[in-house]
């Protein structure tokens, strides 16, 4: 159900999600999942994890950025931050056992939006341009409606996304954690620290 904070995005843009769903076979998440990042209200958010666009593989989206539903494997990305994680925070022995990040969005309140809701299967980056307006507001509404959340960018594609972020001071940068890159800078980057740091508070990473 999305939250009611939503509406005035919502209203401007009038998304026919059917119309979507019909121009394709196959994609994905499904219908009732594309907009489940959107349940929580925009006054709770404290930090937006910003992912690109969904899992292209049949069952692996679920309407968070970088997460996968119980029983399937870790993507290699968030086994990446997983290991990240790990590394700053030994002290906590942290063990992820699942990909599955739905505690870090209803307990930890982190936004784990895609730029794009949804994908075409085995065709990543197929629908960018059909969501490109409708989340660059969505971040841009974020940063006016919720002065104290930190965005969390991590990439090339990503960091573009600052241009809609009123407080520059609120956004962490990192390299992303992909395998290609991961060890350009990602790994040993102490970003989680950082976070840690401007949301003044401790966050449990754990899933």
């Amino acid at each position: 159900m999305v939250h009611d904070c939503w509406k005035p995005i919502f209203d401007k843009y009038q998304i026919n999600v059917d119309e979507i769903y019909a121009s394709e076979n196959n994609i994905f998440p499904s219908k009732e999942q594309i907009f489940k990042v959107f349940e929580m209200d925009v006054r709770e958010i404290q930090i937006v994890l910003l992912g690109q666009d969904p899992y292209h593989k049949p069952g692996q989206a679920h309407g968070l950025s970088f997460s996968v539903p119980i029983g399937f494997p870790i993507p290699p990305s968030l086994r990446n931050i997983y290991k990240e994680l790990k590394r700053e925070f030994p002290e906590r022995k942290y063990e992820f056992l699942s990909g599955n990040l739905e505690n870090w969005f209803y307990r930890e309140k982190i936004f784990l939006l895609n730029a794009s809701l949804t994908v075409i299967q085995n065709k990543p980056g197929s629908q960018m341009k059909v969501w490109r307006d409708f989340t660059n507001n969505i971040i841009e509404f974020i940063s006016i409606q919720n002065k104290e959340c930190i965005f969390l960018l991590l990439g090339n594609f990503a960091k573009e996304k600052d241009n809609f972020i009123e407080n520059k001071n609120r956004i962490v940068y990192g390299v992303h954690p992909s395998p290609l890159s991961a060890s350009r800078g990602f790994f040993d980057s102490g970003i989680f620290i950082n976070i840690e740091k401007k949301c003044n508070r401790q966050i449990d990473w754990s899933v």
